[in-house]
């Protein structure tokens, strides 16, 4: 029972550690919404077929609906995941991985120059 004598929700009080930083996450997001990855690095653990690799935050996706996603690659499987964000996710991994196209495109930026 919790202190305010309402039964314990287990999914509340589901915790897992980072497999990258160690932090232990909570498996539910402050907004109620289920989490499958660090909130501080964005990392998670891939469980998809028991490759049990860790998953990199390589860029965001953002839905017609506004909703923005983490792009997820497993280490050794190469397996592309999109999760969406949660509330608390690290707003600075999260910008940086939004600006990184704008920041490194694949051509040279002097050619705008000449428009």
């Amino acid at each position: 029972m919790s202190t305010d004598g309402k039964p314990r929700s287990l999914a509340n009080t589901e915790t897992f550690p980072c497999v990258r930083c160690g932090l232990t996450v909570a498996a539910v997001a402050p907004d109620g919404a289920r989490r499958n990855h660090c909130p501080s690095c964005l990392h998670s653990l891939h469980l998809r077929d028991e490759c049990r690799s860790r998953m990199l935050p390589i860029s965001i996706a953002v839905l017609r609906t506004g909703e923005w996603m983490v792009i997820h690659r497993c280490t050794r499987c190469g397996e592309l995941t999109s999760n969406p964000i949660c509330g608390d996710d690290n707003q600075l991994i999260l910008m940086r991985m939004a600006v990184r196209p704008l920041a490194q495109p694949p051509f040279p930026l002097e050619a705008f120059g000449d428009l």
